[in-house]
């Protein structure tokens, strides 16, 4: 078997969804997932800065971020910007049981880097860092309110974010 993922316009989910399809694990790709020819309409000019907040992020850019994420993985980024920017791995899977299962919270972690380094700024700056011995998530601190600015901005136009139910 032969199978070929463009890196340039498939998504990081339509990959997985492809090669679990492949393998028979799951071949049917939820609706809710755009397809990869399609150009995300972003907000209007103006409303969010390409300023640089260091490391190659502006508002415009952590939007974007935002808004390519899963609805699920758009939500623990949420969670960890409400609390001030860092959590537990635990804390992460305690506070979304029953919303994330339990065995989806590190991929959902994992597909917030990938969506990252498709949308993120070129110097590879990471979002979310992860420290391996404590198992914790951190966001800088520097891009805490640039990214309340953005979901602001997410909630007030839901139709500009991937996963949104259109009708």
């Amino acid at each position: 078997m032969r199978l070929t993922i463009n890196t340039e316009t498939d998504t990081y989910e339509q990959a997985i969804a492809a090669v679990q399809a492949a393998y028979g694990k799951r071949p049917v790709t939820p609706v809710t997932w755009p397809e990869a020819s399609t150009p995300y309409p972003g907000p209007e000019p103006g409303e969010l800065s390409d300023d640089d907040l260091g490391n190659g992020w502006s508002e415009r850019l952590l939007f974007d971020v935002i808004a390519a994420l899963m609805p699920g993985a758009r939500q623990v980024i949420r969670r960890i910007v409400d609390i001030g920017g860092q959590a537990s791995y635990d804390s992460v899977q305690q506070y979304f049981a029953g919303q994330i299962p339990r065995s989806a919270i590190g991929g959902t972690l994992v597909s917030v880097q990938a969506v990252v380094r498709r949308r993120g700024p070129r110097t590879g700056a990471k979002l979310l860092q992860r420290n391996e011995q404590t198992r914790v998530y951190r966001i800088d601190q520097e891009l805490l309110e640039p990214l309340r600015r953005a979901f602001a901005l997410a909630e007030a136009r839901p139709d500009l974010l991937r996963g949104h139910e259109v009708g």
